[in-house]
């Protein structure tokens, strides 16, 4: 995502998806769909590297191969749309 934030001119920060690719210039159009699969994205993120970010049982209890499988696939749509993009 950083790559084609500079391609396009721009700074970009931070572990996020959703908002690097909603503030990406108009020139390059982002799926309102993909932007709703990197929210999901975002969301895996922090919890499952925190130890106390679910009071209730450790974070590995609370994703499985579905939650896996999930992210994998938008994180390569996200991928795959960024590299149409530098192309």
């Amino acid at each position: 995502m950083t790559a084609l934030h500079l391609r396009c001119r721009q700074e970009a920060r931070g572990q996020a998806v959703a908002r690097p690719l909603h503030e990406l210039p108009s020139e390059a159009t982002v799926p309102s769909e993909l932007v709703e699969k990197a929210r999901t994205l975002d969301a895996f993120y922090i919890p499952p590297r925190y130890s106390n970010s679910h009071p209730e049982r450790p974070p590995f209890e609370h994703y499985g191969p579905l939650q896996s499988t999930e992210a994998l696939a938008y994180a390569r749509e996200a991928v795959g749309f960024v590299r149409a993009q530098m192309a």
